[in-house]
């Protein structure tokens, strides 16, 4: 689907969202399926391949339907709590106009501004600098923010990050993130499940087929002339489960990542349709660039933030596109300025003084109780010159 201006933009990237969803729910079914073929070699030892090919998607028929209420199961209680899980792990906490009058009034002015529905605001106490929106429908939104990014950013920088959250809700982000993450835990889940199940087996020496660890012993006496091509038939089968299981967690993680890269650089542009300051966004991101861990977050809470700093091997896991490129878009298509890399007060707070040095490279000239080195003080300073001595200058 073509696009052609931010909202076109919009439109576009939520279909291939939706498809990206459908095809993440479908691996709910490739791990159903992984662990079908893992029951059919514990039930029969020595069949062939395409034996347990054909039984396991014969079971997956089966338990198609229940996969599906499972599934559905999840997503509902994750629909109701979710917001509470979060709030457990990030102890964010529901502030009112009272307690946070500075930030209330500045996501409340732009809610009205644009006629957006007023989400719940809450407060975390961290000195991180980051913010994050959750919810899936107009009761559940809110937005997070942490308590250092109160007290780095003024106002209008503030106000960009609430505006890029509050475009997460208004594109339908936020519900989506929120499903794909479910749905990834899902996956997870059961793929966890079989792999612990695949570790509590142990193939018997004398190659007759897989057996519980436990029930090992009493099974070595079983029959021990079945043929090698049934015993690779058996090994083929548990190693074709092992890849399904692993390409479908692989995938599901890179559904997450799809989802929430490009949809970042939305959020960006649309804080600057609401604010009207891609300078305010572009001085944001730099001072939250690289202060946004929030210890304890687990991974599915970073993926929801403004800024995810942690990235894998190569940035290929990278949940959010590095700041930089995130600035110059805005500094190409909103006509911002990139004023770089910011530092801030707390990244020296903690330094050690370090002996001040003169332009000359060497250390300052020692000092007296009369300053300058026996001169009265409030005298004039003589400026560079030879040594000094306590009584003025030498000839």
């Amino acid at each position: 689907m073509a696009a052609y201006g931010l909202y076109t933009h919009i439109s576009s990237n939520k279909f291939r969202s939706m498809l990206l969803l459908a095809g993440l729910f479908l691996l709910i079914y490739v791990v159903v399926f992984a662990g079908a073929l893992v029951a059919e070699v514990l039930l029969h030892d020595g069949k062939s391949v395409n034996f347990y090919l054909i039984q396991a998607r014969r079971d997956l028929i089966a338990a198609f339907p229940y996969a599906t209420i499972a599934a559905a199961l999840w997503i509902v209680i994750a629909y109701f709590f979710h917001q509470n899980m979060i709030d457990a792990v990030t102890g964010g906490e529901s502030v009112t106009r009272q307690q946070q009058p500075r930030l209330y009034n500045l996501l409340e002015n732009l809610c009205i501004s644009r006629g957006i529905p007023m989400p719940k605001l809450k407060v975390m106490d961290s000195p991180a600098l980051n913010a994050f929106a959750t919810g899936l429908n107009r009761r559940q939104y809110s937005i997070t923010v942490t308590t250092g990014l109160l007290q780095a950013l003024n106002d209008q920088e503030i106000e960009a990050v609430l505006g890029h959250e509050l475009t997460h809700i208004r594109n339908g982000d936020v519900q989506l993130m929120v499903v794909a993450v479910i749905i990834a835990g899902v996956v997870g889940f059961f793929g966890e499940l079989f792999f612990r199940m695949f570790t509590n087996l142990s193939w018997n020496s004398s190659g007759s087929g897989w057996s519980s660890s436990s029930s090992s012993s009493s099974s070595s006496s079983s029959s021990s002339d079945r043929d090698s091509k049934g015993a690779g038939g058996a090994i083929i089968a548990v190693i074709i489960a092992v890849a399904l299981i692993l390409l479908a967690w692989l995938l599901s993680q890179v559904v997450k990542l799809a989802l929430s890269r490009s949809r970042e650089m939305l959020a960006d542009a649309g804080s600057v349709e609401l604010t009207k300051n891609p300078d305010a966004m572009i001085t944001a991101l730099r001072k939250i660039e690289n202060r946004g861990e929030l210890p304890g977050a687990t991974s599915a809470v970073m993926e929801l933030c403004v800024d995810n700093p942690r990235e894998g091997f190569a940035d290929l896991f990278a949940t959010h596109p590095s700041v930089d490129s995130r600035v110059k878009a805005l500094v190409q298509f909103a006509g911002g300025h990139d004023p770089g890399p910011i530092a801030l007060p707390s990244d020296t707070a903690d330094a050690p003084d370090e002996p001040e040095e003169s332009e000359t490279g060497q250390p300052p000239v020692p000092r007296g109780p009369w300053s300058n080195a026996g001169e009265p003080a409030g005298a004039p300073d003589p400026g560079p010159g030879p040594s000094q001595g306590p009584w003025g200058r030498h000839s």
